[in-house]
């Protein structure tokens, strides 16, 4: 018998968030018992340190090869450029 493969960090990251997202949504609500919201809760600390630690890797991999004057290879950190809205196209 196969086991199933595990997900991508993406998915894992989206199914986190989404259930996350949830949790939120029915502690928002007030219809919880405490024990249920104590339980929520707990959960949504643990999801929420899952979702950290992805975009903490994310943030390592991010990272843009550069090669120097002298022909060695340097890894050199990703910078995002942010363009205002339809800034950026006629560029």
């Amino acid at each position: 018998m196969s086991e199933s493969p595990t997900p991508s960090a993406p998915a894992q990251f989206e199914s986190s968030l989404a259930e996350l997202e949830s949790l939120v949504k029915q502690m928002e609500q007030g219809d919880m018992t405490l024990e249920a919201s104590l339980a929520a809760y707990e959960r949504g600390v643990k999801l929420s340190g899952q979702c950290q630690e992805a975009l903490s890797q994310a943030q390592l991999r991010i990272q843009e090869l550069k090669t120097g004057a002298d022909g060695e290879a340097t890894l050199e950190e990703f910078q995002l450029v942010s363009c205002p809205i339809n800034k950026c196209d006629s560029e």
